[in-house]
C-alpha cells in the first residue's frame, strides 16, 4: 500500500473537491445512504416512514370508499366528496412537479459529482484509484436508478392527471345533479304548497258548509218530522186496497183504449160501407178480384161517365186503424195490381175532372194469396232464390229484347243476369227500391219494379203472379235482416 504524505493528501483533498453551483437546492439535508450489491448494483437502504400513507394512497382510498358509499350519500355530499378529492388530486399534482424539480437537481448534482470523481481518478493511483472508480460506478448506478425513478414519476404524473380529470368531470356531473335535484325539490315544494293551499281552502269551505248547516238545522229538523209523519200516515192505510185500485184503473184504461180503437174502426167501416153504396150509384166501378195476385181495373159504370183518359187518377191505401190515407206513389193509371204491402188494407182510387172528385174503393181489405206463405218458407231454406223473367223497361224506357233473364234474390244482395252477362248486382242499401209495377199494363200483376241504385231501374215481367210476389217478400225479408227497409217510391214504412 502506498503511503501518502500529509502535504500531498491535503493537496489532493483541496483539488478533488470542486465548488458546487449555488442554484442547486437539496430536498434533504443529508445524502442518502446506499450500498453496493452484487454485480455493482446500488441498493438503497430501507428507510423507516413514520409519516403514514402517501397522499396518492389516501386519494385512492377515498375514491374507493366514495364509490362504495355513493348509493347511501346524498347528491350534495357526493359533490362535496368529489370537490375534496379534486383538491387532493391538485395537491398531488403539485407534489409531482416538486419531485420533478428535485429529480432534475439530482441529475445535475450526479453529473457534477461524476465529473469531480473523473478528475480525481486521473490524479490518483493504486488503491485510491480503485476506490474512486468504485465511487464512479456507484454514481453511474445512482444515475440509472434516478432515471428509473423519473420514468415512474412520469407514469405517476400521468395517472394523477387522469385521476384529476376524472374527478373534475365527476365534480361537474355532481354539480349538475345538485342543480337538477334542487329544481326538482323546488317543484315538489311548490306542489306541496299548492296542495296545502287547496287543503286549507277545502277546510274553510267545510267550515262554511258546517256553519250553514247549523243555521239551517231547524228547517231540516222540521222537514224530517214532516217526512216521518207522512210515512206514518202511509203505513196507516191498507196497501193491498191501494194496489187493487191501481190494477182496476189500469184495466179500465186498457178497456177504454180498446173501445176507442174499436169505435174508430166501426166509424171507418161505416164510412167504407157508405162509400160502397155510393159506388153502386157512382159513375165508375172496380173490376177484379180483391186479393193479392190480381189486377184491379177502373171501368165506367154509366154512359154519363167521362172518359178515363181525360181524368187524373190517384190510388190510396186505406187503413182501418188510421184515419189518414196513404198515397201510392206512381199509381196514377186505371189499372193497379196489389202488392204484399196492400194485404189487409182497403184500396181506394180518386178520379178527378174539372174540380169534381169521384172515389171508388174495394169492398174490403185485400186478401193474401193462397199457398204463398208455404212457398216462401220453402225458398227461405235455400241460400239463394232464382226467378226467370223478361225485362220490359229499363230506366223508364221500353226494352226491345225479350230474352229471359235470371233474377237472383240472396241474403245480402240482389242480381240480374243473362247467362254470364250481369246487368246489375248490388247489396241491400237505403237507395234500393222494390215494389210491384204501378204503370198501365195488362200484366201488371206479374211485373216488378226494381231500382238497385238511383241511376239504374228495371221493370221485370215474371212467369207468374206468385213468383213476382214471392220475390218481393223475400227481398224485403233479407233486406230487413240487413237493417234495410225495402219499399216503393215514397212509401211509408
Amino acid at each position: 500500500m502506498t503511503k501518502v504524505s500529509p502535504e500531498v493528501e491535503e493537496t489532493m483533498e483541496m483539488e478533488s473537491i470542486l465548488p458546487v453551483s449555488a442554484d442547486v437546492s437539496f430536498v434533504s439535508d443529508r445524502f442518502p445512504k446506499y450500498k453496493l450489491g452484487s454485480d455493482n448494483q446500488v441498493l438503497e437502504e430501507p428507510k423507516k416512514d413514520n409519516s403514514g400513507p402517501t397522499l396518492k394512497e389516501v386519494v385512492e382510498q377515498e375514491t374507493t370508499q366514495l364509490s362504495e358509499q355513493h348509493k347511501r350519500l346524498s347528491v350534495r355530499d357526493l359533490a362535496s366528496k368529489f370537490d375534496k378529492n379534486l383538491l387532493a388530486a391538485a395537491k398531488l399534482s403539485e407534489e409531482a412537479k416538486i419531485r420533478e424539480v428535485a429529480s432534475l437537481e439530482g441529475h445535475v448534482l450526479l453529473k457534477k459529482l461524476r465529473d469531480a470523481l473523473e478528475h480525481l481518478r486521473g490524479r490518483m493511483a493504486g488503491q485510491n484509484k480503485e476506490d474512486v472508480e468504485k465511487a464512479i460506478s456507484m454514481v453511474e448506478a445512482l444515475a440509472v436508478k434516478l432515471t428509473q425513478k423519473e420514468g415512474e414519476l412520469i407514469q405517476e404524473k400521468f395517472e394523477v392527471k387522469k385521476l384529476a380529470n376524472f374527478l373534475k368531470q365527476a365534480s361537474e356531473d355532481a354539480k349538475k345533479l345538485v342543480n337538477q335535484e334542487k329544481s326538482f325539490a323546488c317543484a315538489e315544494i311548490e306542489s306541496a304548497r299548492l296542495v296545502v293551499q287547496r287543503i286549507g281552502e277545502a277546510l274553510e269551505e267545510q267550515a262554511r258548509v258546517s256553519q250553514a248547516s247549523k243555521d239551517q238545522s231547524p228547517d231540516v229538523e222540521e222537514l224530517i218530522e214532516e217526512v216521518q209523519e207522512a210515512r206514518r200516515i202511509k203505513l196507516l192505510h191498507q196497501p193491498t186496497k191501494v194496489m187493487e185500485m191501481e190494477h182496476e184503473l189500469r184495466a179500465l184504461r186498457t178497456q177504454i183504449r180498446e173501445k176507442c180503437i174499436f169505435s174508430v174502426k166501426l166509424q171507418k167501416e161505416l164510412e167504407i160501407s157508405k162509400m160502397a153504396e155510393e159506388n153502386k150509384s157512382s159513375l165508375y166501378a172496380l173490376d177484379g178480384s180483391q186479393a193479392l195476385g190480381s189486377c184491379l181495373q177502373i171501368r165506367p159504370s154509366s154512359d154519363k161517365a167521362p172518359q178515363l183518359s181525360k181524368c187524373s187518377i190517384q190510388w190510396y191505401r186505406v187503413s182501418l186503424e188510421c184515419t189518414r190515407n196513404e198515397v201510392i206513389s206512381g199509381a196514377k193509371k186505371p189499372a193497379y195490381a196489389p202488392e204484399p204491402f196492400d194485404v189487409g188494407r182497403i184500396l181506394q182510387a180518386n178520379i178527378s175532372l174539372n174540380g169534381q172528385k169521384i172515389a171508388v174503393m174495394t169492398a174490403g181489405p185485400i186478401d193474401p194469396a193462397v199457398g204463398l206463405e208455404s212457398h216462401m218458407e220453402m225458398l227461405l231454406r235455400k241460400s239463394n232464390a232464382e226467378f226467370n223473367g223478361v225485362i220490359s223497361e229499363m230506366n223508364g224506357q221500353d226494352y226491345s229484347s225479350n230474352s229471359v233473364h235470371v233474377f237472383h234474390v240472396g241474403k245480402t244482395r240482389m242480381k240480374l243476369s243473362r247467362g254470364w252477362i250481369t246487368k246489375a248486382r248490388d247489396i241491400y242499401s237505403p237507395s234500393m227500391l222494390v215494389c210491384g209495377y204501378r204503370g198501365n199494363s195488362n200484366t201488371a200483376a206479374k211485373e216488378l219494379f226494381w231500382q238497385p241504385r238511383k241511376s239504374l231501374s228495371f221493370v221485370l215481367k215474371f212467369q207468374s203472379e206468385r213468383d213476382r210476389n214471392v220475390a218481393i217478400l223475400l227481398a224485403r225479408k233479407y233486406a230487413l235482416d240487413c237493417n234495410v227497409m225495402l219499399a216503393g217510391p215514397d212509401d211509408q214504412v
